[in-house]
This record gives structure tokens, sequence and C-alpha cells, in this order.
């Protein structure tokens, strides 16, 4: 069995896009955790944020997560703010392949604009908050194993070099 490959990185950033494509090329099974989350909870991740609080999702979060680690041969899409949690991260970088998917903040806004299914990144100062949070959380991004840019990339270009450090790990 593979080692799971999970990516982290801003909402936004293309891991949900990115992890489907890999799993289908590397033959293993995609998780992606927000939708379990949506599932579990018969909400949204806005309606939840909305509805039941931050520290609602997380906990829901960091269950699912630890449940998805539990199984082999699986590529994992985390939300943007599962990394944060220490015991996650930790027992992500035990055992799995980590790789921190990185796009500017520019790039983001203009993504993130378009969705309105972020709840941290909604309001009126988009470009402000999504600041804030990569400030936040970068210093916690840089430690999975790898850290790929994405930048002007083309997803294809992405997945291939994914592929060729987890296999090469």
């Amino acid at each position: 069995m593979n080692k799971n490959l999970v990516l982290t990185g801003m909402m936004g950033v293309g891991k949900s896009t990115i992890g489907k494509i890999l799993s289908d090329s590397l033959n293993m099974n995609f998780i992606d955790t927000d939708k379990i989350i949506e599932k579990k909870a018969q909400m949204t991740v806005e309606e939840i944020f909305k509805h039941k609080g931050e520290v609602y999702f997380r906990d829901i979060e960091k269950e699912v997560c630890f449940f998805s680690l539990k199984k082999d041969n699986n590529v994992i899409a985390l939300g943007g703010g599962a990394f944060m949690d220490k015991d996650l991260r930790d027992k992500i970088l035990t055992e799995c392949i980590s790789f921190w998917l990185d796009l500017d903040t520019t790039a983001l806004v203009k993504r993130l604009k378009i969705s309105k299914k972020r709840p941290l990144a909604n309001g009126k100062n988009l470009e402000k908050n999504l600041l804030n949070i990569y400030d936040q959380r970068k210093s916690i991004y840089k430690l999975a194993n790898f850290k790929i840019t994405c930048g002007e990339k083309n997803t294809q270009l992405i997945v291939n070099k994914i592929i060729q450090l987890y296999e090469n790990k």
C-alpha cells in the first residue's frame, strides 16, 4: 500500500481539483475532507460556519481528517485550515507525504471573488482578509514535505511534479 499523499494550502488554491487528478493518475482513492464534513453535518461549510461556528467546524474537521488518515493509498485534500491543527499536522508529517500548494494572494483573490462558498474569505475586505489568513498560515504550511508553487503552471504540470516527488520519496 502507498503512503497517503496529503495536499494542504489556502482555500481556492486547487487542492480538490489537483487531488482528483492525482488520485486517478496514481490509482489511489481520493478524499476531499470538506465534502465529507458537509455530508456528515448535512450542511455546506459556509452553513456550518454561519449556524454552528468555526470551533464546531474545526472539531468535525479534525475527526474527519484523523479518520481519513487511518486508511492507506489515499490522496487527501485538506481544508485550508486543517494543517494548522498541531496533532493532525504531526500525524501527517510522520505518516504521510505532504504537499503545500502555494499560489500568490493576488491570484487567490481573483479565484475567490467568483466563489461565495468560502466563509473565511467572504466579506467586504476579501484581499485584506486573505492576506491576513495567508500570513498566519504560511509558516505552518511550509512544514509540509514539499512546496509546490502553482503560479502560472497548468494543472497537469503541477500534477506531474507532485507525482515525480511522491514516487521518489
